[in-house]
């Protein structure tokens, strides 16, 4: 399987734009303008459609890629050809960075489940960037620390909680992830498709349509189209982790 052609361009056509998106990104956020300036310069935009593979696992890493706009997900693959979701990402979130660090081959495959813009910054910039700012590097660890804490919190879900508990689990992973809160409610907007859904939980499509539905009628969640609404995120949390 091949990676698709991608139309890219420099991060130079507007740069107030640019920096702009730059400056919201977390691991930026401390960043003077002239060294933003540079990052902006170096780095090139990339665009992929709904389904396109943006990375391959096991391939070997060149770049780190922050998005722009649109949503990924994070993907494994068993021996037995299933896809397990270890994550989901949105704008102003990043990936590849594991790569970046240690020059070994990608963990994990990305997949763009909407259409995606990426800002993307070659490992040699990136690397030099550390360097250059320690405050990267420090807010990158801190990022990376975070990733942990979730992925051991999601392991414990898949050992040790009932379906409920899962789905639960992935509702709220996804509220933190891609989520909006508004006065304690939180809404996920475009929710992932139900298999997507269920490969993040360990479960199955009716498994998730069931527990989707009971919380819906217990009025924890709310569902409107394609958008998911926690209606207490601090009770729903409080119920399940």
């Amino acid at each position: 399987m091949t990676l698709p052609s991608a139309p890219h361009q420099p991060l130079t056509s507007d740069l107030g734009e640019a920096m702009e998106f730059i400056r919201n990104v977390p691991i930026f956020n401390d960043i003077e303008t002239n060294e933003l300036t540079k990052i902006v310069r170096v780095g090139v935009r990339k665009k992929y459609k709904k389904g396109s593979i943006i990375l391959l696992e096991e391939e070997t890493g060149a770049a780190l890629f922050v998005i722009i706009s649109g949503k990924v997900k994070i993907v494994r693959t068993d021996d037995d050809g299933r896809e397990v979701i270890l994550s989901i990402l949105g704008e102003n979130d990043f990936f590849g960075e594991m790569s970046i660090l240690d020059g070994l081959s990608r963990s994990a495959s990305v997949v763009a489940i909407t259409k995606t813009e990426l800002f993307m910054i070659h490992r040699r910039d990136f690397l030099k960037l550390m360097q250059d700012v320690p405050s990267v590097a420090i807010s990158l660890l801190k990022e990376l620390t975070m990733r942990l804490r979730k992925a051991d919190s999601q392991i414990k879900s898949l050992s040790l909680k009932d379906a409920a508990g899962r789905v639960a689990n992935v509702v709220l992973q996804l509220a933190d992830d891609i989520g909006t809160i508004r006065k304690g409610r939180v809404e996920i907007d475009e929710l992932p498709l139900q298999q997507d859904l269920a490969n993040m939980a360990g479960t199955s499509r009716e498994t998730i349509s069931r527990v989707v539905h009971m919380f819906i009628k217990k009025g924890h969640l709310e569902l409107q189209g394609s958008k998911l609404i926690i209606n207490d995120y601090e009770k729903f949390k409080s119920l399940f982790v």
